[in-house]
Formats: C-alpha cells, sequence, structure tokens
C-alpha cells in the first residue's frame, strides 16, 4: 500500500496541475478575446480612415493615398485593406501579390486567415453605404507576432508552474513528515510496548491524538487489571482444589478400602486424574491472557535471581552457569518463562553430577533457550515418546524427572517446539527455539 505522504503528494500533484492547467489556458484565453476586442476597435478605425480617404473625382470614385497609412504601402507589412464597391476592387499595395479573400459576413472574423511569410491574419470586414452604392471594406492585420507572445508566455508560465510544483511538493512533504511525526512517535511507543520497554503511551501529543492514545491507555490499564485479578483468581481456585483433592488421596489408605483392591485402584487412578487436568486446564487457562506490557523477561535482571534460588535449594556443589546476549529482553511473559526455565532447570539440578548451564541464543527467526547437564540423560530410542503430545513428561522416563507438563503447554502456547539431544557437558540437552513473531 502506498504511505500517507505519497498518496498526498500525487493527489497535490494532480490538483494543482489540473488548476494550474486551467488557469494558464483560461488566463491566455481571457487575454486573447481581450486583446481581439481592442484589435476590433482598431481595425474599425482603420476602416473608417479608409473610407474617408475615398473622394468622388471627375473621372469617378478615387482613393487620396496622403491620407491613408504608410504602413498599407509596404509590401507584407502586417496592415492590408481590401475595397469592393461596383465592380472594382481596391488593394492595398502591402499585400504585393497575396489575395486577401473576401469575408462571408460583416465583423470580425473568428478564424484567422493564412498571409504571406507564414502570417496569420486577423480580418475585420465592414459594409458602407455611401457615393450611392454598396461599400466594402476589409481590414487585415498580421495576428502572429501575437501568437508568439502567448507561446513565449505559455512556456514561462509551465516553466514557472514547474518551479512552483516543485517546490510545494517540497514544502508539502516536509510539512506532512512534521504533522505526521507524533504518530511515528507513537508507533514507536506501541513497538516499545511489544517489546515490555514501557507500560503506557506517552500522553504529551497532539490534540488530535490524545483521545486514541488515551483509550490505549485506559485498554491497557484495564487488561492489565483485568489478567492480574484473573490470575489470582485462578490460583486461589488451584489453592482451594489442593486440599480437598489431598482429603481424599488420604481417604484412599484407609483400610476399609485397601480391602477392596479393585474400588482402592480405580479411585486412586481416578483422583491422581482429576489432580493432573486441574493442573493442566489451570496452567492453560493461565496462558490464555495476553502478555501484560512491561512484564517481559530481562535476562540480566532475572536469571541471577533465580540461579541464586536453584543453589540455595540444590546445594553450592553444582557449578550453575548461564549465558545471554547483553541486554536482552525476551518478548514473553516473565511468569510463564521462570515457570519454564525454572521447572527445566530444577530438573536438570535434580539430576546433574556437577554442572547446569542455560544459554540464551537469538537466531535468524527464533529465539532459543538451551538447558544442558551432565547428568544420566535420556536414551535415544526414548526421547521421541517423552516429547509425545499429552503425556507428563515425569512420568514417561522412569528416574527422570524432566518437569511438568505445564512446560509443554507454555511452549504450545507460544507456538514453539522442543527436542532432547545429548549435551557436550554428557548429559541431556533441552533446547525450546520460541518464534520471534508470535502467531
Amino acid at each position: 500500500m502506498k504511505s500517507i505522504q505519497q498518496r498526498l503528494s500525487l493527489g497535490l500533484v494532480s490538483v494543482l496541475l489540473i488548476v494550474g492547467l486551467l488557469l494558464a489556458q483560461g488566463s491566455l484565453w481571457l487575454f486573447d478575446r481581450s486583446l481581439r476586442s481592442y484589435l476590433h476597435a482598431t481595425l474599425q478605425d482603420e476602416a473608417q480612415g479608409i473610407l474617408s480617404a475615398m473622394t468622388r473625382a471627375e473621372n469617378g470614385i478615387v482613393l487620396d493615398d496622403r491620407r491613408m497609412s504608410a504602413a498599407y504601402k509596404r509590401p507584407y507589412s502586417g496592415l492590408y485593406f481590401r475595397v469592393d464597391f461596383s465592380n472594382q476592387s481596391w488593394r492595398s499595395r502591402s499585400l504585393w501579390d497575396r489575395e486577401l479573400k473576401m469575408a462571408d459576413h460583416p465583423g470580425l472574423q473568428e478564424a484567422l486567415a493564412d498571409g504571406p511569410q507564414g502570417q496569420e491574419w486577423l480580418v475585420y470586414r465592414v459594409d458602407y453605404q455611401r457615393f450611392g452604392q454598396k461599400i466594402i471594406i476589409h481590414v487585415a492585420r498580421d495576428y502572429t507576432p501575437i501568437l508568439d507572445s502567448f507561446s513565449r508566455v505559455q512556456r514561462i508560465v509551465l516553466g514557472l508552474g514547474a518551479v512552483a510544483l516543485i517546490i510545494l511538493l517540497v514544502m508539502q512533504r516536509v510539512l506532512v513528515s512534521r504533522a505526521l511525526q507524533p504518530l511515528e512517535q507513537t508507533r514507536q511507543q506501541i513497538e516499545q510496548l511489544q517489546q515490555g520497554q514501557r507500560s503506557q503511551l506517552d500522553q504529551h501529543v497532539p490534540e488530535e491524538l490524545e483521545p486514541l492514545v488515551g483509550q490505549i491507555n485506559h485498554l491497557l490499564a484495564h487488561t492489565e487489571d483485568t489478567l492480574k485479578r484473573s490470575r489470582n483468581a485462578l490460583g486461589n481456585l488451584g489453592h482451594a482444589l489442593k486440599t480437598p483433592l489431598a482429603v481424599l488421596v488420604s481417604l484412599t489408605s484407609r483400610e476399609e478400602l485397601k480391602s477392596q483392591p479393585e474400588l482402592h485402584e480405580a479411585l486412586v487412578s481416578q483422583l491422581e486424574n482429576i489432580q493432573q487436568r486441574i493442573s493442566r486446564e489451570l496452567g492453560r487457562a493461565r496462558l490464555a491472557g495476553e502478555v501484560l506490557p512491561g512484564a517481559y523477561f530481562d535476562c540480566a535482571k532475572e536469571l541471577p535471581e533465580l540461579f541464586a534460588t536453584l543453589g540455595m535449594i540444590h546445594g553450592n556443589h553444582l557449578d550453575l552457569t548461564w549465558h545471554a546476549p547483553a541486554g536482552l529482553r525476551l518478548p514473553w511473559d516473565r511468569e510463564d518463562l521462570l515457570e519454564l526455565m525454572g521447572n527445566l532447570l530444577d530438573n536438570a539440578c535434580k539430576w546433574a553430577d556437577s554442572e547446569v548451564r542455560l544459554s540464551v541464543v537469538q537466531g535468524g527467526e527464533c529465539y532459543q533457550l538451551i538447558f544442558e547437564d551432565d547428568g544420566p540423560g535420556i536414551a535415544a530410542e526414548r526421547r521421541e515418546t517423552v516429547i509425545a503430545r499429552g503425556s507428563r513428561l515425569d512420568e514417561q522416563v522412569a528416574g527422570h524427572g524432566l518437569g511438568l507438563g505445564i512446560v509443554r503447554d507454555i511452549v504450545d502456547a507460544w507456538n514453539g517446539s522442543f527436542e532432547l539431544a545429548d549435551s557436550d557437558l554428557g548429559g541431556l540437552k533441552v533446547t525450546v527455539s520460541l518464534p520471534l513473531k508470535r502467531v
């Protein structure tokens, strides 16, 4: 799609070209009409002068050359006449060997007549009644110099119009760029929201943008408040359900039930399924909300605290290390990433002999979280079963508690993937891949 600046520029060019051409052609047309009206009056005076130069003599009607303009005597001077009466026709010497054709009707002729040496004539005809007979006088003036002036003026106007158009376009782009700068700043702030660098948009914006920014900030605050309340409610629900489930599980250990093995086994199995399903569904419900602005995972801030906690839980005999690019902020919810990393790192610490390592790598189209330990690992033929959909990882592999089912749900919610491989440390390597653009 074309940008706003391109559309405005195209619109401005189109409007200015149409208006400019109309004004230029209209001005030239009006000037031509005005000039023809002026020349009409001049040709009328010339015709009356020719008529007054006609006198009656002994041998008939004659034309007194002394009362005529000298331009009528020079060949192709640009001023010509023709007089017709009775069976006679007089022509000015300026016509030389050319003929001035009679016009069809009196008055100034609309069409220009062809003259010698590329001239174009403006012809005026007038009919008089004198000396007892009809006298028809044609007066013509060369209109070519005026047409040449029109062409020069037209070229000058077009040139000046082109320069003015370029100046206007430059000014328009500058003004539009300045006018759209607040929108660009708002777009950058929205991008910062997505990256977790801010929690609200700056409200110091032009008056036209204040309602939009205000509504966005209100929506962000409402979303954050709603999501917090939902998560708190889900946490409370989870804790409220744990106690009744624990009571039911303890009841299954009574002798009355143990004396009925089939009933006891069925109750234990169903209670475990209920507990697993509740944990899974509560986790999925918690992941249903969007990430809160400003709640993204800052590796430099969160990982040292997480590794310090793991060191206190599992003892100081483990070498816990992590590596991430400086200033990296992962564009996912902080709480979810803490749970994902905490589960995988906790299980790695449980089975590691002496070393656990986390590497955060930004690839071409995704982030990779690589968890490694030097423990016993998982046999290659059992890895596909471990990562199979719908199974709890810590129940799939005997002796190797890899984590909770919620880990898989978090990865799936972000359209990611994970795979198991052998680590360079000698144990298991878990690679979690999360796409840069969340679908």
